[in-house]
């Protein structure tokens, strides 16, 4: 089922503050840049408690966002605080409070301790904070709120521009159910005399399967793109050493079906052509089939 989600630009640009609803949905999210912060510091819902995520530029090449997640009683007043603070060096900045009856500070705290718990499992971005936040303690029923509350913040974060609860990595089950429910969720493979990997087709992306097998050196052909790839899966330990491969200890998420062959195969390639089904058409065959 679809969702209603409007985003309103506050000074009418594309570039500037803005904030965003769904429909139905007790949460509003204001997102802005750090240079226009103070243009829109007086707003009301900056008075609220709420969320809110810190975005920079991280200090490790193999993450393309570093995230600071916090929570406060009074957005403005901590804002205010992070602003004049050298160490928070930050551009981009969102944060999520009630529209209608205000989150308490164990509600606040929950989501905050959650969205933390959930973008380490992501090992998408560098995250800033020094520690995980404990999570407090709520009624069954604040739980469930906290929880729709959470799934709505997940689908308005990447609208923003924040992919750090994007996971780089997916549960296997959901790879099953996925191609279960979708007839064109085909699984490809690619096979050398020395490792084999296994790619499934689904809309979160193509997905290499855990147990799949990659060549443990990079020839001199690949990109900076794909280095910083290949250093951000090992040290996530997505991708493990085992001897003279790689092995992936989970099941991966790649945009492409060329990023996820260059994994494997340690050079530039076009998935297109080395994957292939259990039948021998290559990936790029199965799409011109389907298409025609």
């Amino acid at each position: 089922m679809g969702k209603k989600l409007t985003v309103y630009m506050i000074d009418g640009t594309a570039y500037g503050p803005r904030f965003s609803e769904i429909g139905n949905w007790v949460g509003k999210a204001i997102y802005s840049p750090r240079a226009s912060v103070n243009k829109i510091i007086n707003r009301p819902e900056f008075d609220n408690p709420g969320v809110y995520c810190l975005k920079g530029d991280p200090t490790d090449d193999a993450f393309d966002e570093k995230i600071y997640i916090g929570e406060a009683e009074n957005i403005k007043n901590r804002l205010k605080q992070h602003l004049s603070d050298p160490k928070k060096d930050f551009k981009e900045l969102i944060f999520f409070v009630s529209k209608d009856e205000l989150l308490t500070k164990t509600q606040i705290r929950y989501l905050e301790s959650r969205m933390v718990q959930l973008a380490l499992e992501a090992k998408t971005a560098q995250i800033d904070n020094g520690n995980s936040p404990s999570l407090p303690t709520l009624h069954e029923a604040d739980i469930s709120d906290m929880e729709y509350f959470l799934d709505q913040i997940k689908l308005i974060l990447p609208v923003m521009g924040f992919k750090f609860l994007i996971s780089s990595t997916v549960k296997h089950e959901d790879i099953i159910d996925s191609a279960k429910t979708d007839s064109n969720n085909e699984t490809y493979f690619i096979k050398t005399k020395t490792f084999k990997a296994e790619m499934t087709e689904t809309d979160q992306g193509y997905i290499v399967s855990k147990g799949s097998e990659a060549k443990k050196t990079l020839s001199n052909s690949c990109t900076e793109t794909y280095i910083n790839m290949r250093r951000k899966l090992v040290e996530t330990e997505i991708m493990i050493d085992n001897k003279d491969k790689l092995i992936f200890a989970e099941d991966a998420v790649f945009s492409s079906p060329s990023a996820a062959s260059n994994m494997i195969l340690g050079r530039n390639s076009n998935g297109f052509t080395e994957w292939v089904n259990k039948d021998g058409l290559t990936f790029k065959e199965v799409q011109e089939k389907i298409n025609n």
